[in-house]
């Protein structure tokens, strides 16, 4: 069997939907983030979530240094500011309106959840490093999640009912 391919794993996994979130920290004082699609629960007895993180992210010394991060949940009015974590921009904070979490880092204004989290163990597995962190606390706003798809931004289309 040939291995696979990884624009082909892309494409494969791209059917998957998931939310976007911009993880953010705060390391020497300067606030970093970035936006992660490769998010999830895992536990909920202790309250546990992972994140990967690139290692050739620009905020990724920030995250190991860190130790401790913040996922925001973006709203799906909040396409730009999922483009603007991902970008190479310099300062991704400027003219960002965002107000400390109860542990102290960057919640965006406007997001449609937020966890505070602590690392609880590191792993590598690729090019990436999977965090797997006790959440520490947490809150939700209203509205609707802003979904990624097929390597596009997407929303909720009809949601059944509760």
């Amino acid at each position: 069997m040939s291995p696979v391919a990884a624009g082909d794993l892309r494409r494969v996994a791209g059917r998957f939907p998931t939310g976007v979130t911009v993880v953010t920290a705060t390391a020497a004082g300067r606030p970093c983030g970035l936006t992660v699609s490769s998010f999830t629960s895992v536990s909920l007895e202790p309250p546990l979530v992972l994140v990967c993180i690139a290692r050739t992210a620009r905020a990724y010394a920030c995250f190991e240094a860190a130790q401790k991060f913040a996922v925001n949940v973006l709203a799906d009015d909040q396409e730009a500011v999922a483009r603007l974590f991902a970008s190479l921009s310099e300062d991704k904070f400027r003219g960002l309106a965002y107000r400390p979490s109860p542990a102290g880092h960057p919640l965006l204004e406007g997001v449609h959840a937020w966890l505070d989290c602590e690392t609880a163990a590191r792993y590598e597995a690729g090019t990436h490093t999977v965090y797997l962190a006790r959440v520490t606390d947490l809150g939700a706003g209203s509205g609707r999640p802003l979904l990624f798809y097929r390597s596009a931004y997407a929303r909720l289309g009809g949601v059944a009912p509760r």
